[in-house]
């Protein structure tokens, strides 16, 4: 079985930082026309119908953030090099039995 390195601090950091970086502005400028969108319907300035679109919008957001929490909760994102060495090692095993039978066979 091949052994994956283990992540270093420098590296969990950085990447934690680079999402924040990402993730802030972003989470703000959603929240701020969300704030923008729910003063218009107040003032009347937009007609009701549009609330459908954006009420199904949130809830399909609101879905995907607890399968993303989910997710993290369940260590899903620890090794992502993982899969694809676990992978590699069920193909060569299968194709070390297919050789043994092959040489089995009369």
């Amino acid at each position: 079985m091949m052994k994956t390195l283990p992540e270093s601090r420098g590296k969990r950091i950085f990447l934690i930082v680079f999402a924040l970086a990402i993730l802030a502005p972003a989470g703000y400028g959603f929240v701020e026309k969300l704030m923008l969108f729910v003063l218009a319907v107040k003032r009347d300035l937009i007609a009701g119908f549009t609330i459908v679109p954006v009420v199904n919008y949130l809830i399909v957001t609101a879905g995907m953030a607890c399968l993303l929490v989910w997710a993290i909760i369940n260590g899903m994102f620890r090794n992502i090099e993982a899969p694809k060495y676990h992978m590699l090692e069920q193909e060569e095993a299968l194709d070390e039995r297919e050789r043994q039978a092959r040489k089995e066979a009369p």
